[in-house]
């Protein structure tokens, strides 16, 4: 399949997350996991250094389904894609317990990217 212009389009990316998406990913990951864990967990990510994946082996590794581009957050996320605006990483967490990936934080990031170009490296922090 033939990218369109718009997928053509290079993402940029913050050399780190932004503070705020730890307690963000702490917030998410206390639904799946007990405090305590949820806190070594975004301690663990704080000083994991940054890594790349392809967003469709993330999406395939978290069994999510992709979020349509009438989501308010995503479409926040691409018209900052379309600007030019870095992204912050996505924050990961294997669950090997169950044979996936959490995306504890950057889910309609993700979805964003994967519009314009599902082969597209993410930048990203995984424990």
């Amino acid at each position: 399949m033939a990218k369109s212009k718009e997928n053509a389009r290079e993402i940029k990316w913050l050399p780190g997350p932004e503070k705020h998406n730890y307690p963000a990913a702490e917030s998410y990951l206390t639904l799946l996991y007990s405090d305590s864990r949820a806190k070594k967990m975004v301690a663990m990510l704080r000083v994991a250094p940054v890594e790349q994946f392809r967003a469709k082996d993330i999406f395939r590794a978290s069994q999510l389904s992709l979020l349509g581009v009438s989501d308010s957050h995503v479409v926040k996320d691409r018209k900052n894609i379309k600007k030019g605006i870095s992204l912050s990483p996505l924050l990961l967490v294997r669950d090997e317990q169950n044979g996936r990936v959490v995306i504890a934080d950057g889910y309609h990031r993700l979805c964003a990217i994967y519009g314009f170009d599902e082969d597209a490296w993410i930048h990203c922090k995984i424990v």
